[in-house]
């Protein structure tokens, strides 16, 4: 099965050079993978390298507590953190928690020989996902401990089918797994994998972090003024449709901040058209405007998103109609309530809030402008929303003392 598994990968990596001829994320992803070995091979000889890898942006987020606290404990140790997908690496290689950033080379039985011979790391994290057999395999054959942090499992993963067996075997490799609930605890136990310790999600850790920050965007504070604000955060079109037949009926209240989740040309022209009787500005064109006479202003940026839910009276979470559902603990922490659209299953705070009330999917525009209207007619039924959401924060802080807690005996 390995045989088979590793012709995948290869086929994989082919379709991947294929692609970079005309898509921007598969070049970027094709091109820093021929750099990775020349940057190990000339930053890690000689050092105690601990190693995180994370698939993109938002699991590098999830994983930074634990870095951070690793880095205080081992000062000794070099942190090298690879990515998979270009929207972590090229965002984040520079970030001051990382001594070495790298694209994971593809998971072939040689790449990860000659990752590990490389690198000699001292431990491993993976963070949430991204099960590569082969370097799962070369880290268990080296002794070398590695860990799965703030994993989540559902019974309807392949890991738990009879077609399934060979990959949940390769499950077994792994030191320790630290996962987000009961149900992921039971599911491995399930396949015979007793290494398992419940420590929740890391994530309400970095996003508590953040909120503690206080960080200022002056422009955020002058666009918004003395109306109510609406955050629109990871936007795709078709939560911006929705918003679009939401917003005529609320702006007499709110104005409206749209960070959507590609900012080329082409979709933030979209947005525009989608908003063309309202008064609209861009972020980058924002220079010498009056920013309080405009009612929607669109970030066609990057980074900004945690820091602007600190203005947010009610955030949309883009995603959930169709590509799924973006982070929306960086703006529960903020104790505001949120909108989705109707696919967040797999999401297990999103769940949560929904089922204590601190957000509300939705199908139709219909329903988004029924429950804000309940909200300026029913100011006690706002102020409970906010307060389901800050608790379900709070009720949840600590996943990285937990794992901590375990290391040393692991």
């Amino acid at each position: 099965m390995r045989f088979f598994y590793s012709l995948f990968i290869s086929l994989y990596s082919f379709g991947i050079f294929i692609a970079s001829f005309f898509n921007e994320k598969a070049k970027f992803l094709q091109s820093g993978r021929r750099k990775s070995f020349q940057i190990l091979e000339e930053n890690c000889e000689n050092k105690k390298v601990i190693w995180f890898h994370c698939a993109s942006l938002g699991e590098y987020e999830q994983g930074k507590p634990l870095i951070q606290k690793l880095r205080s404990l081992h000062s000794d140790c070099t942190f090298l953190v690879t990515f998979f997908s270009p929207s972590g690496y090229e965002v984040k290689k520079n970030d001051k928690d990382i001594d070495i950033a790298a694209y994971l080379p593809a998971d072939s039985p040689r790449n990860a020989r000659r990752f590990i011979r490389t690198v000699k790391p001292v431990a491993a994290f993976f963070v949430k996902y991204e099960y590569w057999f082969n370097y799962m395999k070369v880290l268990s054959d080296s002794k070398t401990p590695f860990f799965y942090l703030s994993a989540i499992f559902r019974p309807s993963q392949y890991f738990f089918k009879p077609y399934g067996r060979w990959f949940a075997r390769q499950l077994r490799n792994c030191t320790h797994f630290f996962v987000q609930n009961e149900t992921s605890a039971q599911l491995l136990n399930s396949i015979g994998i007793d290494r398992v310790a419940v420590t929740g999600d890391t994530r309400f850790d970095r996003v508590y972090a953040i909120a503690q920050q206080q960080a200022e965007l002056s422009f955020a504070a002058d666009f918004k003024g003395e109306s109510k604000l609406l955050v629109a955060g990871s936007s795709w079109q078709p939560d911006e449709q929705v918003l679009a037949e939401v917003f005529p009926s609320i702006k007499n209240n709110y104005k409206l901040l749209i960070a959507p989740h590609v900012i080329d040309k082409e979709h933030i022209n979209s947005i525009k058209n989608l908003f063309g009787k309202e008064n609209v500005l861009c972020y980058s064109e924002m220079e010498g405007k009056n920013l309080a006479e405009y009612n929607v202003l669109i970030v066609d940026t990057i980074g900004l998103l945690s820091k602007l839910y600190r203005y947010a009276d009610v955030a949309m979470i883009g995603g959930a109609f169709a590509t799924g559902l973006h982070n929306t603990l960086e703006a529960a922490v903020f104790g505001i309530p949120l909108f989705f659209g109707p696919e967040y299953a797999k999401f297990q705070e999103a769940i949560e809030l929904v089922r204590r009330g601190g957000a509300f999917s939705i199908r139709t525009s219909a329903e988004m402008t029924e429950r804000m209207a309940q909200f300026e007619t029913d100011p006690y039924f706002y102020q409970k929303t906010c307060q389901i959401c800050t608790e379900y924060v709070t009720e949840n802080l600590g996943s990285c003392d937990k794992i901590i807690e375990y290391l040393p005996e692991l």
